[in-house]
C-alpha cells in the first residue's frame, strides 16, 4: 500500500530507477504504472548506477533488506518502524557505519510543513518554556497482526516528541489492550517524563470510530495545536491564553486562537526530496539513523514496561 505512494513520488521526482517485489505481478504493475523497470532485488543491489534504496516492506523484513542494501554500498530509506527490536536497529546502524552510508527512517510527519513551522515557532519562544506535549493518533484500521500500534503508529509521534524535547525520557509508563489479535496491542496509552520537567502523552489506536491526528504542544506562555485532519489554513493554531494566581485561585485569561499560515505541500514528496539530497550529498537527513535509534530505544523501553490488560 505505502510502497505505491513512495514509488509515485519518486517517479514524479524523476529518480525512480526500478521497483522490486516478492510478488512478480505487483512489481510488474508498479513498473507499468510508474514507467520504470521491474527487477530482482539482488540485481538492483548489484547495479552501481543506483545510489539509494527505498524499503517499504513488512516490518520483520527491514533488518535483512536494509543491511543487504548497505553492504551493497547503497544509501537506505526504511519505512517506520526501522526494526521491531533495538538489536535489529543497532545492526542496521552498525552496517551503515561500516559501509559509510546514510540510513533515513520514514518518520513522515517530521517533513510536514505544519510541524516544521510549529518546531520553528517553539524554538523562537512563541509559547515560552515547554511543559507538555500530547499526541493523539486514532483511526479505524489498518489493523495489523504482525506489529502492534506501538510499532506501527507510535514511531510517528515519538519522532515529533523527541525532536521537540531534545532529549530522551527518563520515565515511561504505558498500558494497552489487545482486542483483535492476542498479544498485539491495538489500543495504547503512554506517558513520558523528561529530566527538565517536560511531560508527554500519547493516545494511539486502530479501533477509534473517528480519525484524530493531533499534536498539542503546551508552554508557559501559550500552546500550539497541529491538527492534520483539518484543511491547510486550519492545520496549525496558536493559543495565547494565560493563567495568573489571584489569592488562592487561578484566573485564566482567554485569547482568540490564531491560525498560522503554512504553505501547502505533500509531506511524502518533501520526505523523498530529503532522501534524494541524502543520496547526492551523503549528509544525514532530519530522520537519520541517530533519530531512528533514539526512537527505537524508547519503543524498546515502552515494550519492556507495557501492561497489556488483556494478557492473563
Amino acid at each position: 500500500m505505502w510502497g505505491r505512494n513512495l514509488a509515485r513520488n519518486l517517479a514524479q521526482l524523476d529518480v525512480l530507477a526500478a521497483v522490486a517485489d516478492r510478488n512478480a505481478e505487483n512489481a510488474a504493475e508498479f513498473a507499468a504504472q510508474f514507467h520504470t523497470n521491474s527487477r530482482d532485488f539482488d540485481a538492483i543491489l548489484a547495479d552501481q548506477s543506483i545510489s539509494g534504496i527505498v524499503i517499504a516492506t513488512a516490518a520483520p523484513s527491514h533488518d535483512q533488506l536494509a543491511i543487504a542494501a548497505l553492504q551493497a554500498g547503497k544509501h537506505v530509506y526504511v519505512e517506520k518502524p526501522l526494526a521491531l527490536t533495538l538489536a535489529g536497529a543497532t545492526a542496521i546502524a552498525d552496517a551503515a557505519i561500516t559501509a559509510n552510508r546514510q540510513v533515513m527512517v520514514g518518520h513522515l510527519i517530521r517533513y510536514h510543513a505544519a510541524f516544521r513551522e510549529l518546531q520553528s515557532q517553539v524554538a523562537a519562544g512563541a509559547i515560552g518554556q515547554l511543559r507538555h506535549i500530547q499526541a493523539n493518533r486514532l483511526a479505524m484500521g489498518r489493523i495489523r497482526n504482525t506489529e502492534s500500534v506501538l510499532f506501527d503508529l507510535c514511531p510517528h509521534d515519538l519522532s515529533l516528541i523527541l525532536a521537540l524535547a531534545g532529549s530522551l525520557p527518563n520515565k515511561i509508563h504505558c498500558a494497552g489492550s489487545s482486542h483483535m489479535t492476542a498479544g498485539v496491542v491495538d489500543y495504547l496509552s503512554s506517558f513520558l517524563g523528561f529530566e527538565n520537567g517536560l511531560s508527554a502523552g500519547m493516545q494511539t489506536s486502530w479501533l477509534s470510530p473517528f480519525k484524530e491526528h493531533q499534536l498539542t504542544v503546551t508552554g508557559s506562555a501559550g500552546a500550539m495545536v497541529f491538527d492534520d485532519t483539518k484543511s491547510w489554513p486550519e492545520k496549525l493554531t496558536l493559543y495565547q491564553d494565560s493563567m495568573r494566581l489571584n489569592g488562592e485561585h487561578f484566573i485564566v485569561d482567554r485569547a482568540s486562537p490564531v491560525a498560522l499560515p503554512v504553505p501547502e505541500a505533500e509531506p511524502l514528496k518533501d520526505e523523498m526530496r530529503a532522501f534524494i539530497t541524502c543520496c547526492k550529498t551523503g549528509a544525514p537527513a532530519p530522520s537519520d539513523i541517530t533519530e531512528a535509534l533514539n526512537v527505537q530505544t524508547v519503543l524498546d523501553r515502552m515494550q519492556a514496561v507495557l501492561i497489556d490488560t488483556n494478557t492473563p
